[in-house]
């Protein structure tokens, strides 16, 4: 078993798994361990079943469990046979853990030993170089700018240093959302006037600051919602859309609440009048300066207005500062006075939307009715034109019938010789069809069996032409996975040292080998050794009750005729009858002893699947649980 083990835990280095160096056999793997190599080895068989398996145990048992069901349960998809649940992760045995590495080690891709998760091709091959050129120019100590040479100075020279600005860009929701669906004007949008990211931003530099800047923007609000959902929205037990939909009405609401409540007048107010000339003041009061400086001093929109009001119009702007004033509420009107009229025309208005409203309804209801009318009128119509034209059909007929009566004699027997020459006329063109029909048929006949033919050759030329395509794609297929794959050995062949002897390996493997031969030769032995033996026992046992039997003959005769021939009788019989509670005796502890060595084992293997520790981490993970439950029932009644 040593041997198993560090070939699964090579393997599952392999694979991407930190097994520590101090872990030696699959009995030291901890919990965090096992569920890490299984995640990692399911990730490379089959990338649907990993993707949305975390490698890391959560810390709440809770989750831990739905975890190792659904690592069981990507197991059983994978085609494990064995008994699997969410305790082989979570309270495993030896056993058990190494035949389901083995089988997921077994299922792993037979690809490179250094990432076997990564496809053979030149994207492999580039991302090698890169990473090896990445860590050569990382190698290198860092040298001052008088002591580089020129090598040093292409990996070290001076670049350029920007500022960190980042700049808000416009992504395409597909981009963000790939399950949500687009509308059609928006991919139009998307596809003809938004421009790229490069183009978005005033400054070349900043496109890597605003990527990152928009890359972390998304990941933390991710990241909000995530722990948002696992704290609070699972408690609520509603949908993710429910609870973002109450969330916005809670937040609209609060909204409101704070706008109302702005808008409210303060009791504390005092009633200050306001006139034309407060203007300035108050201008003065949101520009934040004081009465000796200019306002808005650098000449706005309005300063130039006003100016050029002021030097141009006088009379008029005099005019319209009168208006104004006018129009401004006076020193008598009280703030509650505005705001009550303000409510009343708001409760005006809102009677002439309602009554506008229903009125819309009403004229929508009879507009539905109208089209429904219509379409019944139009139906009617319909129906009536083709009865119309069916009756006009029978009028003709009728009228000309009628046009006939006069001279009804004449026409019944002009009708009589048209419809006897009509007659002659169809028997005669049936004799010619039928002489024409014969070979028609016949041809028919021909050229259709002619046509079945060729078109089964054509189906059977055309399938087995397919078929050589499909080689023909196979096998270029399977020559470029090849090459690649040659490719990629051959770059690892060079990469690795070549100190490395493979007499060690071999001689290594060929001792395992050696080993497992002389197991089987000694299994074989032990086998051919109990046959002969059972053999041996059968012939003996045969011989014994054949010579009691001859014995108890020749005694049982001459027992008829002396006493002391009859005892010895008795004694044989007593002597056979004991000696067969011996042998039996014998079986039976034989068999007793085979019990004793299976419990033995037995007690061995419970000893190995740590049935006391198992016990006592579930004890404790039901504590856990029970308090993560009564954490849960006190924040729903809190709530």
């Amino acid at each position: 078993m040593e041997e198993v083990d560090k070939i699964l835990i090579h393997s599952l280095r392999q694979a991407g798994t930190e097994v520590g160096e101090d872990v030696q056999c699959v009995k030291q793997f901890s919990s965090e361990l096992i569920v890490e190599a299984v995640v990692r080895c399911v990730r490379i068989i089959q990338p649907s079943l990993g993707s949305g398996l975390s490698h890391l145990l959560p810390p709440g048992m809770s989750a831990r469990f739905r975890l190792g069901m659904s690592l069981a349960q990507a197991c059983q998809d994978l085609g494990y046979k064995g008994e699997i649940g969410y305790q082989t992760f979570l309270y495993s045995n030896e056993p058990e853990i190494r035949s389901l590495l083995m089988f997921l080690v077994e299922k792993l891709p037979r690809e490179s030993a250094e990432s076997s998760d990564q496809p053979a091709g030149k994207s492999a091959l580039l991302q090698r170089a890169i990473a090896a050129q990445i860590k050569a120019q990382l190698a290198l100590p860092w040298v001052p700018p008088s002591c580089r040479v020129p090598l040093l100075c292409q990996t070290q020279g001076a670049t350029p240093a920007h500022s960190f600005h980042a700049q808000p860009l416009s992504l395409p929701l597909s981009s963000r959302h790939p399950g949500k669906k687009t509308p059609k004007e928006v991919k139009e949008y998307y596809r003809e006037y938004l421009t790229p990211v490069t183009a978005q931003v005033s400054q070349h530099a900043s496109v890597l600051a605003s990527l990152l800047e928009r890359n972390v923007a998304e990941l933390s609000t991710t990241q909000e919602w995530e722990s948002e959902w696992n704290s609070q929205g699972l408690v609520s037990r509603l949908t993710p859309e429910e609870y973002k939909s109450r969330k916005r009405q809670r937040l609209q609401k609060r909204i409101q609440d704070q706008l109302r409540h702005a808008a409210q007048p303060r009791p504390d107010a005092q009633h200050v009048p306001r006139s034309g000339s407060d203007l300035a003041e108050l201008l003065r009061t949101i520009g934040g300066g004081a009465e000796g400086r200019n306002v808005l001093a650098k000449g706005t929109r309005f300063t130039h207005t006003e100016k050029f009001t002021f030097t141009q119009e006088p009379e008029k702007a005099v005019q319209q500062m009168a208006a104004a004033a006018e129009t401004l509420p006076s020193s008598r009107q009280s703030e509650q006075d505005l705001q009550q009229r303000q409510e009343e025309e708001v409760t005006s208005l809102r009677g002439q939307l309602e009554q506008l409203s229903l009125r819309i309804e009403e004229v929508g209801s009879d507009m539905k009715q109208l089209t429904v009318s219509i379409g019944q009128v139009s139906d009617e119509l319909n129906q009536r034109e083709l009865s119309n034209v069916e009756k006009e059909g029978s009028v003709r007929v009728k009228k000309q019938t009628i046009d006939l009566l006069p001279d009804a004699e004449n026409n019944l027997s002009k009708l009589q010789v048209l419809v006897e020459g009509s007659a002659k006329r169809v028997v005669s063109l049936a004799a010619q069809w039928e002489k024409h029909r014969a070979p028609l048929i016949e041809e028919h006949r021909q050229l259709k069996q002619l046509c079945s033919s060729r078109e089964l050759e054509s189906s059977r030329r055309l399938s087995e032409i397919k078929g050589l395509h499909d080689k023909i794609r196979q096998s270029a297929e399977e020559a470029k996975k090849k090459e690649g794959l040659y490719k990629q050995l051959m770059t690892e062949f060079e990469s690795l040292p070549k100190d490395v002897s493979r007499s060690a390996y071999t001689q290594r493997i060929l001792e395992i080998v050696g080993n497992i031969k002389k197991q089987k030769e000694e299994i074989t032995k032990i086998l051919s050794d109990t046959k002969d033996l059972q053999k041996e026992i059968n012939s003996l046992t045969g011989k014994l009750d054949r010579t009691f039997a001859v014995t108890d003959e020749l005694v049982f005769k001459d027992a008829k005729k002396d006493e002391s021939v009859r005892k010895a009788y008795k004694y044989l019989a007593a002597l056979h009858e004991n000696c067969t509670q011996l042998i039996q005796t014998i079986e039976d502890t034989g068999t007793i002893m085979r019990e004793i060595r299976d419990l033995e084992e037995q007690i061995d293997t419970e000893d190995g699947k740590k049935t006391t520790s198992n016990l006592e981490k579930i004890l404790e993970d039901y504590k856990a649980i029970r308090q993560e439950n009564a954490a849960l029932a006190a924040k729903i009644r809190e709530a």
